[in-house]
């Protein structure tokens, strides 16, 4: 049964196959930054610490860019010219919190249909004078559809939101 529901202000209609839902990943990292700080490097400067060998392009890529709005895309320019998105701004709230569609399938391909994507919400709390808690949540991995299990791993991996946290962190002012 194809059911409706709105995701960040769109409504989408869902038409993929219901899944168990998967346990969300969380994450988290105390930086030496204010909360401003912290959103501006994670969102505005993510070129500065995103790893190239993280994107689903068909070329080589040159820089990651992130769209600064509600519906901006997130993607990766490549050296061949072209762009390749792989997530989508569902809520663009500077300097606390930003929501984005995980646009990337099972098969590591761009999966524009926002019902068959899976959801990461950062948050950044100040917590003391200069220092921020940058909170990720990666859920809704069910939506992936079949391999969504691997889509999870994925990103629960040694070398997932973990590392990019700490790579984030090195770049915002150094972890607490």
């Amino acid at each position: 049964m194809a059911a409706t529901e709105v995701i960040g202000g769109l409504s989408v209609g869902s038409g993929v196959q219901e899944h168990e839902a998967a346990e969300p990943v969380r994450r988290s990292v105390r930086v030496r930054a204010t909360a401003a700080r912290a959103f501006e490097v994670f969102a505005n400067e993510i070129d500065t610490w995103w790893p190239a060998m993280y994107h689903i392009g068909s070329s080589s890529p040159k820089k990651v860019v992130v769209e600064g709005r509600e519906g901006g895309s997130i993607y990766t320019e490549q050296e061949d010219g072209t762009n390749s998105p792989w997530a989508k701004v569902l809520s663009w709230e500077p300097p606390h919190r930003l929501v984005f569609a995980w646009q990337v399938s099972p098969e590591f391909q761009y999966e524009p249909e926002l019902s068959k994507n899976s959801e990461v919400e950062v948050s950044f709390l100040s917590v003391a004078n200069g220092i921020t808690e940058v909170k990720l949540e990666h859920r809704d991995f069910n939506r992936h559809g079949d391999g969504h299990e691997g889509v999870r791993a994925m990103v629960d991996a040694e070398d997932g939101w973990g590392a990019l946290l700490s790579l984030f962190a090195a770049k915002a002012g150094g972890e607490v």
